[in-house]
């Protein structure tokens, strides 16, 4: 992104296309706002949930949510940023029963200088695979030009 633009909308080369027309991340001045984000890979499969020929389905809520903040963290790097810009999160979780797994992984990623957290447990996500989404803000000031 151009340190001379303020605000600028990017889908992010190498990640899944978003299921509708909103960007991967958006510029605001100084700000990052990241679109909700799942384990969702670019060929459409998902990180942390398999299918067996009975149809039997595991899911892994570690998986996802390892897969989404890298996915968070490749859409941060497309705009010069990573997971230490991070200021806030929005976490939607299927089953609250997950966030045990969830913060175990998160803990992996963020301490307590980590970005303020929201989780809160919704009905369901756009895909009946995933257990886990999430939405981010950034703080990146533009460089001087």
């Amino acid at each position: 992104m151009s340190p001379t633009r303020k605000i600028k909308a990017a889908v992010v080369e190498g990640k899944a296309t978003p299921r509708g027309r909103f960007p991967h991340i958006k510029r605001a001045g100084d700000f990052l706002f990241i679109s909700g984000t799942s384990s969702r890979r670019k060929d459409n499969t998902f990180e942390g949930a398999q299918v067996d020929p009975m149809g039997v389905t595991n899911l892994d809520i570690r998986a996802q949510t390892r897969a989404v903040i890298e996915n968070i963290r490749d859409i941060l790097r497309d705009a010069d940023a990573d997971l230490g810009d991070l200021v806030e999160a929005g976490v939607f979780l299927v089953n609250m029963n997950d966030f045990g797994g969830y913060n175990e992984i998160w803990a992996e990623y963020f301490d307590f200088n980590g970005p303020t957290r929201t989780t809160v447990a919704v009905h369901q996500l756009p895909h009946p695979h995933l257990l886990i989404e999430i939405k981010a803000v950034a703080y990146k000031p533009l460089a001087d030009s």
